[in-house]
């Protein structure tokens, strides 16, 4: 770090007027951002309508890594028609009993469609893997046969983007022991999130593995580096447009036209409702 940094930083600390200003100048500018770059996702979700397009983004990685907030920005400006979440409960026993990749098929988009799936067909080498759920003959066999599928998809025309977001053990627990204090953030937390704590360095050579052997030309990992949720939102959200080869297209305005005159034999009704009394 530079002297002037340093400097920076010590006067930050001693004063904290400073500090407040900085950080409420960051939050300020990341808004701004983030509104300018749902902007482009509007545009984006434009083109997508009128062209057809079909679009698949997994979002893998560390629990609370932050794969929710990252897609919740995506998604709330848009369409719900258009941008469709996915996030698959356990498998049921019917589902167990087929063909892997089978129940995540029919999630795949139509024309005019962008799936998100928050965790993907990756929990096989994933959290089936270091949990037991499966054997490791099975997560390897994915592994071989993942890369064919995913070639499978793009080569019909699909656009798939492959996200996984790490974040430091530091901060994974510091993210935890929120949860833990919060009674908002509770619901977060399950089981398997504590279980996933325990067990970093299973799940650290599960994804390493993951990676290595499903990053391919055609359907690369982008990893997202997201100690900073704000600053992981920003760049992966600009990675996602910048991927996709959109166009600006025009939007419909509609005219709203002339509203219907009253009707001379309307009357109000008599029926006595029940309102919702004002609390607020």
């Amino acid at each position: 770090m530079t002297k002037n940094g340093k400097d920076k930083l010590r006067n930050r600390s001693s004063d904290p007027a400073a500090a407040d200003t900085a950080d409420s100048q960051s939050s300020s500018d990341y808004k701004k951002e983030l509104a300018r770059l749902q902007v482009e996702i509007a545009h984006l979700q434009a083109w997508v309508k009128k062209s057809g397009a079909r679009i698949v983004i997994i979002f893998e990685g560390r629990d609370a890594a932050g794969k929710g907030g990252v897609i919740k920005r995506i998604t709330e400006r848009v369409s719900p028609r258009v941008f469709r979440v996915v996030a698959l409960p356990a498998p049921t026993d019917r589902e167990k009993s087929q063909i892997y990749m089978q129940r995540y098929i029919p999630h795949l988009p139509a024309a005019g469609e962008v799936v998100i799936f928050d965790r993907s067909w990756y929990n096989r080498p994933g959290v089936e893997r270091v949990m037991g759920f499966r054997s490791d003959r099975k997560a390897r066999r994915f592994l071989e046969l993942a890369p064919r599928f995913e070639a499978a998809i793009v080569e019909s025309g699909i656009i798939l983007l492959k996200y996984f977001l790490d974040v430091s053990e530091e901060e994974q627990e510091r993210r935890f022991r929120q949860r833990i204090g919060d009674p908002l953030r509770q619901w977060k937390l399950s089981p398997m999130d504590i279980e996933s704590y325990r067990r970093w360095w299973d799940y650290s050579r599960a994804y390493d593995e993951m990676i290595r052997m499903t990053d391919t030309e055609y359907a690369p990992w982008w990893i997202v580096r997201s100690d900073d949720k704000k600053r992981a939102r920003v760049n992966c959200i600009s990675h996602i447009l910048g991927s996709i080869s959109y166009e600006r297209v025009a939007f419909d305005e509609p005219e709203l036209g002339k509203r219907q005159k009253r009707p001379d034999d309307y009357s109000e009704m008599k029926h006595v409702c029940r309102f919702v009394p004002s609390v607020y």
